[in-house]
């Protein structure tokens, strides 16, 4: 017979799980998802930055279709159903305005870049060929049929792009999300490992 929801054995499996990726965990890392059409993307990014380990998502939502409590989020069907459940299981924070969620990171000191093609006057780099291993990194992601916005352009560190080779150069949000956030994850992930393993070093030293 099934274990029933909510049961000690259930926890335990949560916890021991929550234990097992903790090391894994991109920390200081936020996907910022910019004034999105379609709740459905919205779930689909939050899926994205739960398994590959970004720490928080941000939602930048003038039309006010998200809850502003946390837990409310967690809560909303639509969400809970294109996340598979990952909004139970990741931080997300909504803003009323670009400029409110850019004073909010910079006041925190996060450093912040913007997928998008390339934006003349801006630094412009390819996705693999670039270093995200800031300590404190914010990552934009714009409208579906608008893009980034100019103030988030302005405002951030550089434009990223996805290399493309086919006919058809674009992406839809899930995608761009999920091939991005792979790559600055990986690296984050292999960055946190070295100074983990020279933080262990030194401590093996002084003892």
């Amino acid at each position: 017979m099934a274990e029933p929801l909510d049961t000690p054995v259930q926890k335990s499996t949560v916890r021991q799980r929550a234990d097992e990726i903790k090391d894994y965990r991109c920390k200081n890392l936020i996907a910022v998802l910019e004034d999105p059409n379609d709740i459905k993307n919205i779930g689909t990014v939050i899926r994205n930055v739960n398994a590959l380990g970004v720490e928080k998502a941000y939602v930048v939502d003038p039309r006010q279709a998200l809850p502003e409590d946390w837990q409310e989020m967690r809560e909303k069907r639509s969400l809970s159903k294109t996340s598979v459940s990952a909004i139970k299981w990741s931080f997300v924070k909504r803003f009323d305005s670009t400029e409110a969620c850019l004073d909010h990171l910079e006041k925190n000191r996060f450093v912040s870049i913007v997928t998008s093609p390339h934006v003349k006057g801006q630094k412009n780099v390819i996705l693999h060929e670039a270093d995200y291993t800031h300590t404190r990194l914010a990552v934009w992601f714009g409208n579906e049929s608008r893009g980034i916005s100019d103030l988030a352009v302005a405002r951030s560190e550089m434009c990223v792009s996805i290399p493309m080779f086919g006919m058809i150069e674009s992406l839809n949000l899930g995608t761009t999300s999920g091939i991005v956030l792979y790559e600055i994850t990986k690296q984050r992930r292999e960055y946190q490992s070295k100074y983990r393993r020279s933080r262990r070093r030194g401590e093996k030293s002084d003892a």
